[in-house]
Parts: structure tokens; C-alpha cells; sequence
């Protein structure tokens, strides 16, 4: 279950923004494995000034970028998140996106992190 937060500029129209996701979650799905139902997002737009960066890093120029944070269950390969990242590009890139202005962050935790409602760690087997 990959929990994903999405921040762009308001300069953004609300049609990219939903092209945006929709491109997020679709790498997911191809890249490893996530289920296609398995979508929980939240796509933040943010005012002029609300968001701070540097506008090159690493030689990678940013004017506008789509700053993406991807918390997920440990156990995915090096490769396989280059090719989330690759994919993600692609498609964000697609949508109306450079690939350049797409940035993007893994947050990994146990499955004993997550809860999907009643109160319960459905990940965890039960005693």
C-alpha cells in the first residue's frame, strides 16, 4: 500500500493535477506491483512562494517542479525503484510534465506500520 503525496504549484491546472496522479499511481502499478485499487493520494496545490527549492540540483534545472513522496513496505529492489523513477518520468512527462521537474522521494516502512481502518495492523499476522 503505497500512500502517496503529490505537491505541485497552483500553476498547475486542476486537469494536469489529475493527470499527474493518475501517472504516479499507474507507475506504481506497472513498476511493482501495487494493485490498481490500491490508490490512497494526496495531491496538495500550493500557493506562489509555497514551496521552496533549488532551481538546479545535481545539474538538473527546476522552474516548476512536482515534488512526490512515495511512503511504502520495505523490500523493493534498487532496480526496481530505478524503474518506478524511469516509469514515473515517462508518464508524468506524458501527462504535460518535463522529467526534469519531477522529483521524487521513497519513504519505506515495516507492514506493521500500516492500518487501513477498524484499528487494525491487517499486515500483522494475528496471535
Amino acid at each position: 500500500m503505497p500512500f502517496q503525496r503529490i505537491d505541485v504549484s497552483i500553476a498547475r491546472s486542476p486537469e494536469l493535477r489529475t493527470r499527474i496522479a493518475e501517472a504516479v499511481h499507474r507507475a506504481l502499478v506497472e513498476t511493482i506491483a501495487v494493485p490498481p485499487d490500491d490508490r490512497f493520494q494526496v495531491l496538495t496545490a500550493h500557493p506562489p512562494g509555497a514551496l521552496a527549492f533549488a532551481p538546479s540540483y545535481l545539474g538538473i534545472p527546476h522552474q516548476d517542479p512536482v515534488l512526490v513522496q512515495v511512503t511504502l513496505s520495505r523490500g523493493r529492489t534498487t532496480e526496481q525503484k530505478q524503474a518506478l523513477y524511469r516509469r514515473m518520468a515517462e508518464l508524468v512527462h506524458e501527462a504535460g510534465v518535463p522529467p526534469n521537474e519531477l522529483v521524487v522521494s521513497l519513504v519505506e516502512v515495516g507492514r506493521e506500520d500500516w492500518s487501513f481502518g477498524d484499528g487494525i495492523a491487517q499486515y500483522v499476522p494475528a496471535k
